[in-house]
């Protein structure tokens, strides 16, 4: 007699059925696992056996072969031990084998029958109820698998006696409910950062319009401050883009207790941090960084201390939206729609503009530190802003009347405008294409969108087109200066783009690195 059980395996936030069959047959006693499994994978017959144990059930003395379908792909994960068990007890005749036919199974076991949480239970089932089948998932799991939609049946029970007991009919699991984290702290308030006014316009800018910023200064001018306070100025995430964020992190293992996300990602790695820790890689292919800060902000102090292989390794997720996991047998795909926010001092002493602080090898020791960041890689960047030290005036001054409460209420105003006038046109046929997110901000538009929503008027094309010539601007930079007005006139509730929208947009815009 051969068992089966539902389980699924992941390739980045995509999920892969897989069949679990279970074999008993006569012949040398033995316990194998066959079809790729990595090796956390095959030490589940160890968990297995333990688990069965301290129910009181032993595994006949027989050879038992598990076979896990399709043999081609990588299993991995310790989430096989729930499915495995589960078919051997419905080949043992414990468990009802056509019942058990109707569900997904994940869980790892522990050795007293106990189910541990999981990664990659959010997609698993979105799946499950895609293909109109159950899900079963450790009780810790059971918040974010009933975020998948209200006509999927999750069973989330505490251990494996629990779920065999609903089955026998002695006991009844309750469904879970959905969760959502609890809020956090208050976000830091850009009323406590004195003077730097203009940057805290371009920090607004880039709030409202989701834009790529680079703030430049001398040590102590605010600039981890200002990006520090970002997070204060977006909007929460919206139910969809709350479903797509988690699902990145339940495959990363993230997901603290199932509880959904609700606030926007705020990731600042270190300088010491890996090119598979940033961008997604490592044996089992997680996501990075980038992918980690989908939909939130990713924020990198001292860009040019970070390796330039790694800054390189950010150019195709920045302009695709998408961060792609290279491996010899397939490719992993996550998303990675970012808003970066950098940060660097003008010269490596950092006081470029001060001659009685700054070193003897000024001012080419400032052409040599900000030619580190590639010219591509500075191209994908919309705002390019100094921010001068805080002179000692400004430090006595009170604090601003303005906070984050205020500059909030404006971002948000001009993020619906943005996520109306996105949705009209979408809906006529401007859409992205499969797997990458459609667009809700400014920043993601592109040539085409742009020709239509970030038109300027006359005298606005004639500068644009002028100040294009003299500062040699790419393609990409001119469309990223359009997508810059767009944004400034939202703020202002305009429908189209006027002459000074173009000029404050090309004055956050620095010719190249070192310049």
């Amino acid at each position: 007699m051969v068992a089966r059980i539902n389980t699924v395996a992941f390739q980045g936030i995509e999920v892969l059925g897989i069949d679990v069959q279970v074999q008993m047959s006569g012949g040398i006693v033995a316990f194998t696992v066959v079809g790729l499994p990595d090796k956390a994978v095959g030490e589940s017959r160890e968990r297995v056996r333990a688990s069965l144990h301290a129910l009181g059930l032993a595994l006949p003395a027989k050879r038992i072969t598990v076979n896990l379908a399709p043999a081609d792909v990588l299993k991995e994960g310790s989430h096989f031990d729930l499915p495995i068990a589960l078919a051997l007890l419905t080949v043992m005749g414990v468990l009802p084998d056509a019942e058990m036919a109707r569900y997904v199974a994940l869980g790892e076991l522990a050795l007293d029958g106990a189910l541990t949480p999981v990664a990659g239970v959010l997609p698993a089932a979105i799946d499950a109820l895609a293909h109109d089948r159950g899900l079963i998932c450790p009780a810790a799991c059971g918040g974010e698998a009933a975020w998948a939609g209200p006509g999927l049946d999750v069973l989330a029970p505490a251990n494996l006696l629990a779920l065999i007991n609903h089955f026998k009919g002695s006991q009844v699991l309750t469904p879970p409910k959905p969760r959502l984290q609890e809020a956090g702290p208050p976000p830091l308030d850009l009323r406590d950062v004195k003077g730097n006014e203009t940057a805290k316009r371009a920090l607004e800018v880039a709030a409202a319009g989701s834009h790529n910023l680079l703030m430049i200064g001398p040590p102590g001018s605010g600039k981890s401050m200002l990006a520090a306070r970002l997070p204060g100025l977006l909007p929460p995430l919206d139910p969809a883009e709350a479903l797509e964020v988690s699902m990145i992190h339940s495959v990363g293992g993230l997901l603290e207790d199932g509880k959904l996300l609700r606030q926007r990602p705020y990731r600042a790695p270190h300088q010491s941090a890996s090119l598979p820790a940033l961008v997604g890689g490592g044996t089992r292919a997680k996501p990075g960084e980038i992918s980690l800060a989908h939909q939130g902000v990713l924020f990198l102090d001292e860009l040019p201390e970070f390796p330039r292989p790694l800054l390189e390794a950010l150019r195709q997720p920045l302009e695709t939206g998408k961060s792609v996991v290279s491996r010899a047998n397939h490719h992993v795909t996550y998303p990675a729609r970012v808003q970066l926010i950098a940060a660097m001092n003008p010269c490596r002493c950092g006081y470029l503009d001060d001659a009685s602080l700054a070193c003897a090898r000024a001012p080419k020791c400032a052409a040599d530190y900000q030619s580190k960041i590639s010219g591509p890689l500075f191209d994908r960047i919309d705002l390019h802003i100094d921010v001068p030290a805080v002179s000692p005036a400004d430090l006595s001054l009170p604090p601003p009347a303005e906070g984050s409460a205020e500059v909030a209420a404006r971002v948000a105003v001009a993020r619906a405008i943005q996520t109306e006038r996105f949705a009209a046109l979408t809906g006529a046929g401007f859409s992205r294409s499969a797997g990458v997110p459609v667009v809700r901000t400014n920043a993601e538009a592109d040539g085409e969108l742009l020709e239509k929503i970030a038109a300027p008027d006359a005298a606005g094309r004639s500068l644009l087109t002028e100040a294009a010539e003299r500062m040699k601007l790419s393609a990409r930079g001119y469309h990223r200066v359009m997508r810059v007005a767009r944004t400034l006139a939202d703020l202002d509730g305009l429908d189209g783009v006027r002459r000074r929208h173009i000029a404050e947009a090309l004055s956050y815009r620095r010719i190249a690195p070192g310049r």
